[in-house]
């Protein structure tokens, strides 16, 4: 590469981060048409995310996207109600902090919690072909994440969402262990996934299988406060 080509090259690349850019779980990539998403629909979706987190536009226009899409309007507005009507995408409400006025923005957290449960789905499905035992959910996916997106007062990124996942179809954590340790982790004021990852070892190691053990096993390690 010569040193024109790599000034160019250089250039490109300066640019290209100071742009800024999206995250995408690889599941939701790996899962889309699975989930009966057109590519058209995968990138709206994608496109929304853009405009959320590179351009800081939560609530774009039918005219801007369809801009960005080279689409119609109506196209768009199309695509919108579906995605809308199958919970792949919905609108908050919320009061922004600068204004204090009352604002929209799109929430496509329900695309990453449609692909993390398939993705656990798919996981489980080959368990079984291999013949492996694997451990009965209580709850649906979607759900647990639900339940900790309360308790953190945010939407779950898509690495949590693959930790709360894996937690599930990998280390074959209940549901009512899971919650339980999002509890104590709540008790102690330390609400992470890394202290609820090193609670839910401790608990796998002392043999703790459900709630019941779980509190006499917090209880002893409190010296019985609590």
């Amino acid at each position: 590469m010569n040193n024109e080509i790599w000034k160019a090259y250089s250039h490109g690349m300066a640019a290209a981060l100071q742009e800024g850019g999206v995250y995408v779980s690889a599941m939701m990539l790996r899962t889309y048409r699975l989930l009966d998403l057109t590519d058209s629909e995968a990138m709206l979706l994608l496109q929304i995310m853009a405009y959320g987190e590179a351009d800081r536009n939560e609530f774009p226009t039918l005219e801007e996207l369809a801009g960005r899409m080279g689409l119609t309007v109506r196209e768009i507005g199309q695509m919108l109600a579906r995605l809308m009507k199958e919970d792949f995408l919905a609108i908050d409400e919320y009061v922004d902090p600068i204004t204090g006025m009352q604002a929209e923005r799109y929430n496509w957290s329900g695309w990453l919690h449609k692909a993390a449960q398939l993705t656990a789905e798919q996981k489980r499905e080959i368990r079984k072909a291999e013949r492996q035992p694997v451990k009965p959910m209580t709850a649906p996916a979607s759900d647990l994440f639900s339940v900790f997106e309360q308790e953190l007062g945010r939407l779950l990124s898509p690495t949590e969402c693959e930790i709360i996942t894996g937690w599930l179809d990998e280390d074959r954590y209940t549901d009512e262990i899971i919650r339980f340790a999002l509890k104590e982790a709540v008790f102690a004021g330390k609400l992470s996934l890394r202290y609820i990852d090193r609670i839910l070892i401790e608990w796998s190691r002392n043999r703790v299988t459900n709630a019941d053990e779980a509190r006499a096993h917090s209880q002893k390690f409190r010296g019985g406060r609590g």
